[in-house]
């Protein structure tokens, strides 16, 4: 068919609300993760986790964690699989997935292994199970080998090749540390099943609708890929080379107004994780400075992403320390000029972040 002509306006709105991020909030955990498809996990905690923080943006100040350990412990509306939450409606693509084989011979030969060490640890999730990854004692015949901070983590190592080989369920977690159990007791029982054909197609349409509109096919970004395959229909994008697919859904929703608001985002957030992506349709350049030492960091060590509308307008350079019972404000980077009223909406948001870490504010 013929690609779509979009102007990069109409492109960043149909991002924009198929990441949940115009004024229209969602009102449950259950609800982001289903329309997001996946919520990344990362313990880094300047600001807050980014599960947490990526909650908040799309529910708003009432959002507290506890409300994300219910939905996965309590209702089972969402489950953890391959470091990101996920919406139990798409269980059956993952189970799906759980039946393929490893994709690397060491780690199959590894598991072979260590049958027996395999056949303990569900030996005792059976017996005992839920239990938390120090209850389970390490009795590998053969220790996993790494040159990074996996080598010699049997235990964990294990686990998560149950858990991606279908044996063994994510069931929760106590802090940051996590709490197993066997899948056939943990996951539910009637679902139907995806077939191995569908399960690949089926999870470029759901990425399609989470992201809006994405590339076909792209460089694989870290953790959940971010092209989407043949889902939806052709696009093209004003003055940005190339084409692109674009979901049915998000071109329908051009037709009505819209109504956006001011979020900073974790710099996991899907709206900026794909940053070739995020310089394509919004203009915005971003890295995560992070890793870089502190003499080299042009925005700060973990800036959020400052969204105003259907526009990404700079980073807010920010810490939260928490023993002094403060957000530490070092620096608010504008990219261009700001409209009236922005920079009072911007301050309202930060002011807003504070309220919900239940810290004050303070300039640096």
């Amino acid at each position: 068919m013929e690609p779509h002509r979009l102007s990069r306006q109409d492109a960043r709105r149909i991002a924009v609300r198929a990441q949940l991020l115009d004024a229209h909030r969602p009102a449950l955990v259950a609800e982001v993760v289903d329309e997001l498809t996946v919520l990344n996990i990362d313990p880094t905690n300047a600001i807050a986790p980014s599960e947490d923080h990526i909650l908040w943006t799309r529910l708003g100040g009432g959002y507290e964690h506890a409300h994300l350990q219910e939905a996965v412990e309590t209702d089972k509306t969402v489950f953890e699989y391959d470091g990101m939450y996920r919406s139990v409606a798409d269980l059956p693509l993952y189970r799906a997935l759980m039946r393929r084989p490893l994709r690397y011979a060491k780690t199959a030969d590894w598991v072979a292994a260590n049958d027996r060490f395999r056949r303990d640890i569900l030996a005792l999730l059976r017996e005992r199970g839920p239990l938390l990854t120090g209850e389970i004692p390490d009795t590998a015949q053969q220790s996993w080998g790494s040159t990074g901070w996996t080598n010699n983590r049997n235990v964990t190592q294990m686990l998560e090749l149950l858990v991606r080989l279908g044996e063994v369920a994510i069931a929760g977690r106590e802090g940051r540390e996590r709490r197993w159990d066997l899948a056939e007791r943990w996951y539910p029982g009637d679902q139907p099943e995806a077939s191995d054909a569908e399960v690949d197609a089926r999870r470029d349409e759901r990425r399609l609708q989470s992201l809006g509109i994405a590339r076909a096919k792209q460089t694989e970004v870290p953790l959940e890929r971010m092209d989407v395959g043949q889902a939806g229909e052709p696009a093209v994008v004003a003055d940005v080379p190339g084409e692109w697919r674009v979901d049915p859904i998000g071109l329908d929703d051009l037709g009505r107004r819209f109504d956006g608001r001011t979020a900073l985002l974790s710099p996991f957030d899907r709206l900026v994780f794909d940053r070739a992506r995020a310089e394509a349709l919004f203009g915005f350049e971003y890295v995560l400075e992070m890793y870089k030492p502190a003499a080299k960091r042009r925005w700060g060590y973990f800036a959020l992403p400052i969204l105003h509308g259907d526009t990404l307008i700079g980073k807010l350079d920010a810490k939260a320390d928490r023993k002094a019972g403060l957000l530490r404000v070092f620096r608010l980077h504008a990219d261009g000029d700001w409209a009236p009223g922005t920079a009072e909406a911007v301050q309202a948001e930060i002011r807003a972040l504070a309220d919900w870490l239940g810290l004050e504010i303070a300039e640096e």
